[in-house]
């Protein structure tokens, strides 16, 4: 799985003109996920996100987590982050396909919700306008293949 984390004061995700989900304080979460993925990825993935200390202390040092803010987290699936970018038209032949991949999206966000957290998102597969307003900026690239190694 892969995300790209940022942190946020405000996202939003829109579908046919429609806010689906919006947050303030806290991460804007792309998710991508592989062939390859499990369960057990989504666990250590929401573990090491909903606890990355990356919000700034009363000294201005990235020293707070997203409990510790009363932050949320906006979800967004992102197939794109597997794009094989070797030629001008990018392939995505290494993403998980839906009937993979859309539990797996799932299953990720139950368990950031299972640790206290609101979680809103996006929709899989859907066309998706999402805005951010981001705080640093900062951003953040999570990766659970490097973690397998």
């Amino acid at each position: 799985m892969r995300a790209v984390v940022t942190r946020v004061n405000s996202a939003s995700v829109e579908i046919d003109g429609k806010i689906h989900g919006a947050i303030d304080k806290g991460f804007l979460v792309l998710l991508g996920i592989a062939p390859e993925d499990t369960e057990e990825d989504t666990e250590v993935l929401a573990e090491k996100i909903c606890n990355c200390r990356i919000f700034p202390d009363e000294d201005d040092k990235m020293n707070l987590n997203l409990e510790a803010v009363g932050g949320s987290l906006l979800v967004v699936s992102q197939f794109t982050l597997y794009a094989d970018v070797k030629k001008r038209r990018p392939s995505f032949s290494g993403a998980g396909k839906p009937d993979m991949a859309i539990p797996l999206y799932e299953k990720f966000m139950a368990v950031c919700r299972e640790k206290g957290f609101r979680v809103e998102h996006g929709e899989f597969g859907a066309m998706m306008k999402v805005t951010s307003e981001n705080d640093g900026p900062v951003t953040l690239l999570f990766d659970t293949a490097e973690w397998r190694k």
